[in-house]
């Protein structure tokens, strides 16, 4: 059955960076669509950064509030897909999720609905 198990986060100051991980396991990461969420306490989980599955050319896509920040890639050998996260600000301070889809969309950014699979989740602090 396939399963995404989250790792990375914590407190991170302002203008840091940091790694999130999501470990694909009875899948192959690269044949999956992968998005990354984040929710703060009393707003819907957003959306910020996916990759399309490699038959659909592994394209990024990123919400403007992260772009040049934010980068999601994904180590076939590993079989992880990760959110490398810069310049880090205040208010990235949430909840952030992975997420995975069989389903080869050739737009994957913001509908939590495309995705099946979800990982456990890991909090981000940024704070000095």
């Amino acid at each position: 059955q396939a399963q995404v198990v989250q790792s990375g986060g914590g407190l991170v100051q302002p203008g840091g960076s940091l790694t999130l991980s999501c470990k694909a396991s009875g899948f192959v990461v690269g044949h999956y669509t992968i998005g990354w969420f984040r929710q703060v306490p009393g707003k819907e989980r957003e959306g910020i950064a996916c990759i399309t599955a490699d038959n659909r050319d592994s394209l990024p896509f990123y919400v403007e509030s992260v772009k040049g920040r934010v980068t999601v890639y994904r180590d076939m050998f590993n079989n992880t897909a990760y959110l490398q996260m810069n310049s880090l600000k205040p208010e990235d301070t949430a909840l952030y999720y992975c997420a995975a889809d069989p389903k080869a969309y050739y737009y994957c950014l913001g509908d939590l609905a495309l995705y099946d699979y979800w990982g456990q989740g890991t909090q981000v602090t940024v704070s000095s």
